[in-house]
């Protein structure tokens, strides 16, 4: 696993931009998107809606509308991001569940394809804003997902989608309300490297496109197959081979779809974490030692910044910079500063010698990363600097500020007024 900046690029932008801070890699995300739709391209019209819950930084997303994505949103703040990078209609595929009225009303506004989540938002879009032309309805088979006999998921613990009856009778009330193209979409598992995910999720939804044609005279037009193709996180693991994907869904499409007279149906997915993951890192610097029954670093990140190894123990590989090629003989718990004793990048990690005013680098970040943070403790949310493709570096977002933190509170004038510091009490 390799850092995205050196150490010596790393400590130049030290001096404008204060660790800790999200580093991207353009040319990264742009060969890996390329890549990933070439896989596709034996399909016609497929495109890729990228997950905006996965990075919603708009210089990220305007990127991959360059590569010819269109953007997968799930609430009203992401439909606005989306219009304001002059995306709309076609270009947005809106997929959110307990979904707000004002959101289907938005979502309308805009022309977004529409993916439903239950039978009961039919009756609750149509008497909304209408039904558009297209809808999408999200499947729930139930059960245990598996792929080779392995348990993946448990779609049946999930809040999500239609059953199988609630399809066929909400596809027949769409159809007679006027709906003249219906649509498939199903996430049944999350995270995959194992290669036969993708295929082993189009041929359950193929199969169910070619029994609602056969059974009940229903047709689809589109099969949506959302994300949760993975990336790998621990250096021994080895990344999905997107070429063997798309060949295997084409061959799944052609045995299924084409002999049932659906060769018509378009795809197209809704990945996040597949195309910007490995191409975001968080950097940050170690600025305390303690050692009692165990060794800490402390550095000047923390689960605000990062919060999936607090919440999910998850592994996120980290490169001391300058130390990459020193032997491994230390063993540290890597921690942030909160209050709480979850917050650890790293548990028992074996990692070179650390000194105070060490860089490291958190790999694999570039999803459900910065996307993720909160203020806990009044912790500050960091800046995000992109790496041009030309080797340059572009500040994308700044990093809060108090003034930020206390935004909301300005109906209190007397207590936050501007450039005043915060008042010791409040009564």
């Amino acid at each position: 696993m390799k850092p995205i900046l050196t150490l010596s690029e790393a400590l130049e932008l030290k001096k404008q931009y204060p660790t800790p801070f999200y580093i991207y890699d353009e040319k990264g995300i742009r060969e890996n998107l390329r890549e990933f739709l070439a896989a596709f391209s034996w399909n016609p019209g497929f495109r890729e809606y990228f997950a905006v819950k996965a990075n919603p930084n708009p210089i990220i997303i305007k990127i991959l509308k360059e590569e010819g994505c269109g953007v997968d949103c799930s609430s009203y703040t992401e439909l606005m991001l989306a219009e304001a990078l002059g995306l709309r209609g076609d270009d947005i595929f809106f997929s959110s569940n307990d979904t707000p009225a004002a959101d289907f009303v938005y979502a309308r506004k805009l022309g977004a394809r529409i993916n439903l989540d239950d039978i009961t938002h039919i009756d609750f879009l149509d008497s909304l804003a209408g039904l558009p032309e297209e809808v999408c309805c999200r499947y729930n088979p139930g059960d245990e997902f598996k792929i080779n006999n392995k348990i993946m998921d448990n779609p049946g613990e999930a809040k999500y989608g239609f059953t199988y009856p609630q399809l066929v009778e909400g596809y027949k009330k769409l159809l007679a309300r006027g709906v003249k193209k219906l649509g498939i979409h199903a996430f049944l598992a999350s995270n995959c490297i194992e290669d036969d995910y993708y295929p082993t999720l189009s041929r359950t939804l193929f199969e169910v496109a070619v029994r609602l044609k056969r059974e009940h005279g229903i047709t689809l037009s589109v099969v949506n197959l959302s994300g949760g193709i993975g990336i790998p996180y621990r250096p021994e693991q080895k990344p999905v081979d997107i070429r063997y994907i798309g060949e295997q869904v084409r061959r799944a499409y052609n045995e299924i779809l084409v002999p049932a007279g659906l060769g018509h149906i378009t795809l197209c997915s809704e990945l996040g974490r597949y195309i910007t993951g490995p191409y975001g890192q968080l950097v940050t610097t170690a600025i305390h030692k303690k050692e009692i029954y165990k060794n800490y670093i402390g550095v000047d990140a923390c689960a605000v910044n990062l919060m999936r190894p607090a919440m999910y123990r998850a592994y996120h590989h980290i490169t001391v910079l300058g130390k990459e090629d020193r032997e491994c003989d230390m063993v540290y718990d890597v921690v942030g500063s909160l209050c709480e004793n979850n917050d650890k990048f790293a548990i028992n990690r074996p990692l070179p010698k650390i000194d105070i005013g060490d860089i490291l680098v958190i790999h694999d970040a570039g999803a459900h990363g910065y996307s993720m943070g909160y203020n806990y403790n009044g912790k500050l949310r960091c800046a995000e600097i992109l790496k041009k493709a030309d080797g340059t570096f572009q500040l994308i977002r700044r990093a809060e500020t108090p003034e930020d933190y206390f935004a909301t509170l300005d109906i209190h004038p007397d207590l936050f007024a501007k450039k005043q510091k915060l008042a010791c009490s409040i009564e």
